[in-house]
């Protein structure tokens, strides 16, 4: 099997268990944006704001740090150890110190009216700090049906619970059915946008269960030589990781606050549009990270990396096409109808996220030459980009300059990282094509989404007209590809 063919392999089945999931959780959205008014949606939002933003301070950069040592590293039973010690020390320290500063937290996280939420994060962010080596392990060891089989088992258990808390026993209970007591205890007695985080909890809890047989197959020790490396390599990318949760999340805390809980529920809401894009570059990054790690020595690793980057665009350009094209349709099955005035957001918000997908793709330089810092620079550039266009624009413009902040913040990071790396890991990128690619698929989502959104007969002979265009420019390569044996 080729290099190429592999890569695919991989990237499908990693994909497939992240993806998945995801995709189901997004089904969700029409769950809650139908059983939550627009400020608790927003409450929601918050709660996952600061969620993203505490899994990277706990987890520290290690997930990447532990793809980078495990081929290379001869005591592995001392990586994984180490590995999992330091992300459980870091876990019992958070939980010890939110809470003990637990007044503060609340108030902090904005959980005021609503304290039980305190407890629900602590519990959430704890165990999957835990989570983070086995799962991690699963990937570098290459074992995805297990990885597949967990992710899946967490996921059925996230949307049996809101489906039950928030569909079916209001539904029940407003046509007068039988609900049993305890149910129908536990529904009255409890704020309702909580059953979406005990939800979380209790998926998390079962996904670290199942994994916890993993870590009892290795030789427990500290290995301080190891642990020095690690955080060596993982302190700037976790910085970066910071960086990027504000690039990511910041708009919805200042829409909340300059704006209203309102404005920041249907901003939320239809920014989940946008997950189609986070989905495709998730399923890139989960099996392109350990296959860009494990082929770095190999002698045509550059051409794989930029033939990589082409395929990757090629594909985003359609998913970016595809979805403005048909976002009226898709917002009706997936979103309430009375969140639909953020609409406009969503084809900016794409083309930021395929912008970020290529960041990824282009980070790989700094990851093979150890050059980490560089991620820190380019998120903290994106993040000021980001925190200075929010807080000039929103009151100008609104929640539109939220999503103008996230596109001009990762395509300016996306050009750094282009630059700079091709003085430090020079890898022959195609520019030229895939610049075409990217333009044609601009313009075509510019027209469909300005001049023919109720014109569906325009739209689609544009889109084929760019998929004709990409089969011409790449019959050769994808045919040579579906030869190639060895």
């Amino acid at each position: 099997m080729s290099i190429l063919k592999r890569f695919f392999k991989d990237t499908l089945i990693y994909g497939f268990a992240a993806v998945l999931p995801r995709v189901i959780n997004f089904l969700l959205v029409k769950v809650h944006t139908d059983a939550l008014p627009k400020s608790n949606y927003a409450e929601n939002a918050n709660f996952y704001i600061w969620a993203a933003l505490f899994s990277v301070l706990l987890t520290f950069g290690f997930e990447t740090a532990f793809f980078r040592f495990y081929k290379d590293e001869k005591k592995k039973d001392a990586l994984v150890s180490t590995s999992f010690i330091s992300l459980s020390i870091s876990a019992i320290l958070f939980v010890i110190g939110t809470f003990y500063f637990a007044d503060f937290f609340i108030n902090f996280f904005d959980f005021t009216s609503n304290p039980t939420q305190l407890k629900l994060f602590i519990a959430i962010m704890a165990v999957d700090t835990l989570a983070v080596i086995p799962f991690a392990f699963l990937r570098a060891s290459n074992r995805p049906i297990r990885y597949a089989t967990i992710k899946l088992i967490n996921v059925a258990i996230i949307v049996s619970i809101n489906l039950l808390f928030l569909k079916f026993i209001p539904n029940f209970l407003n046509e007068g059915k039988t609900v049993p007591l305890v149910l129908k205890e536990a529904y009255e007695n409890t704020y309702i946008v909580n059953f979406i985080f005990i939800a979380n909890i209790i998926g998390s809890i079962v996904s670290f269960l199942l994994l916890f047989p993993i870590l009892l197959k290795f030789k427990w020790s500290f290995d301080r030589s190891i642990f020095k490396k690690m955080i060596s390599y993982s302190w700037p990318i976790a910085i970066a990781g910071v960086a990027y949760v504000i690039n990511e999340n910041l708009d919805k805390l200042l829409i909340g606050r300059m704006l209203d809980k309102n404005a920041m529920g249907i901003y939320a809401a239809c920014y989940k549009l946008a997950i189609f894009m986070n989905l495709y570059i998730m399923a890139f990054r989960l099996g392109a990270e350990p296959f860009f790690f494990n082929h770095s020595t190999n002698k045509n690793a550059k051409h794989t990396y930029a033939l990589i980057l082409n395929y990757f665009i090629i594909i985003g350009a359609l998913v970016f096409v595809g979805i403005v094209v048909f976002i009226d349709l898709l917002k009706i099955p997936f979103i309430n109808k009375n969140y639909w005035d953020a609409i406009v957001i969503v084809p900016v918000v794409l083309l930021a996220n395929l912008f970020l997908g290529i960041y990824h793709n282009l980070s790989i330089w700094y990851k093979l030459t150890d050059k980490t810092r560089f991620a820190m620079y380019f998120s903290i550039i994106g993040a000021l980009i980001t925190i200075v266009l929010n807080v000039i624009m929103i009151p100008k413009i609104g929640f539109m300059a939220s999503a103008w902040a996230t596109l001009i913040a990762y395509g300016t990071m996306m050009l750094l990282s282009y630059f700079i790396g091709k003085k430090h890991y020079p890898v022959p990128y195609n520019i030229k094509k895939t610049l075409s690619y990217l333009l044609s698929a601009i313009a075509i989502s510019y027209l469909s989404f300005n001049y023919f959104r109720e014109n569906y007969l325009v739209s689609v002979l544009l889109v084929i007209l760019f998929g004709i265009l990409i089969f011409i420019n790449e019959k050769k390569e994808l045919l040579a590809i579906l030869k190639r044996k060895h």
